[in-house]
């Protein structure tokens, strides 16, 4: 039985004929070369959106990070950026083509990632918005392992449906929204021997407070208390963005700390993992999602 509240006829309405525009965009999409669709909407993307009041916030996230760039080189990084999400809305409508496409892949994995990987270990992929970091999962998916993952749910249910079915192919192991018991069905899973993928990158405002970029924030305790909680790895996942639709997917492994203070575990891995997610971000600036409230 949903939770979701009953719609009123005119809301059902307006939410049945933005499904309706979304199927009908992802089916002209899909007639259309991925290579294609992706450059013409991450040409779109960075010719508008710098035009647009999540720009200027971009800037001022950029700044924070890297005072010493000038404002022309923090332009230069944003347009880069907006180039980049608009390739990932477009790619976001081939996930399933994408998959079956191993050549346009390299994947590199350090000892204890790859070790996972080949022995289909219970572990957490945790990984960062950068390249395109929907397919962050592609080398385990192509290993037939099955995921767990975890997204957030839309206001629009039927739009919901789409997207998420999209994803399937993902995430076979199932796909949660976001909830409270929701964290439950993870540890579950991951103490049944399973595996789960989450985003780690995201402002959590009764999270954990960390040091990113010199700057303080707050960042989500879930991935570290997961895996603490179930005594597994961590596999920090980030995909780089090579050229066009070809990708270059990394895979590092990190273990959590585990002593008899919970929440000062919890604290530690929760910063080991952003210290590799800023170092990652320092190499591609221009491949991280800047336009989120990271610090604000």
């Amino acid at each position: 039985m949903s939770d979701r509240p009953k719609l009123s006829f005119l809301k059902s309405l307006q939410y049945r004929l933005e499904a309706i525009l979304l199927s009908s965009v992802i089916f002209l999409f899909r007639l259309i070369p991925v290579d294609a669709a992706s450059a013409m909407m991450g040409f779109l993307w960075r010719t508008i959106a710098p035009w647009t009041l999540r720009h200027g916030r971009a800037l001022r996230h950029l700044e924070k990070a890297f005072p010493e760039k000038s404002l022309e080189e923090r332009e230069k990084i944003l347009r880069s950026m907006w180039e980049n999400l608009g390739r990932v809305a477009a790619e976001t409508f081939f996930i399933d083509r994408l998959l079956q496409q191993d050549e346009r892949f390299e994947v590199v994995a350090d000892e204890g990632a790859r070790e996972i990987l080949d022995k289909n270990l219970p572990s957490l992929f945790v990984s960062l918005h950068s390249g395109c970091w929907e397919l962050t999962v592609q080398p385990a998916v192509a290993k037939d392992i099955e995921i767990a993952g975890v997204y957030q749910a839309l206001k629009n249910p039927s739009a919901e449906t789409i997207l998420k079915n999209m994803r399937l192919s993902l995430y076979k192991g199932g796909l949660h929204s976001k909830s409270h018991q929701t964290a439950r069905l993870l540890l579950a899973t991951l103490r049944r021997g399973g595996t789960v993928a989450m985003m780690g990158d995201l402002r959590e405002r009764r999270g954990v407070e960390v040091s990113f970029f010199g700057q303080s924030a707050f960042a989500t305790p879930v991935p570290a208390s997961l895996a603490r909680s179930a005594d597994v790895p961590i596999v920090l996942g980030r995909v780089i963005r090579k050229n066009g639709c070809n990708f270059r997917v990394e895979g590092r492994i990190l273990t959590p700390v585990t002593t008899d203070d919970r929440k000062a575990d919890i604290a530690a891995t929760t910063q080991s993992i952003h210290d590799v997610f800023e170092e990652w971000i320092r190499e591609h600036p221009e491949q991280w999602m800047w336009i989120h409230r990271k610090w604000d």
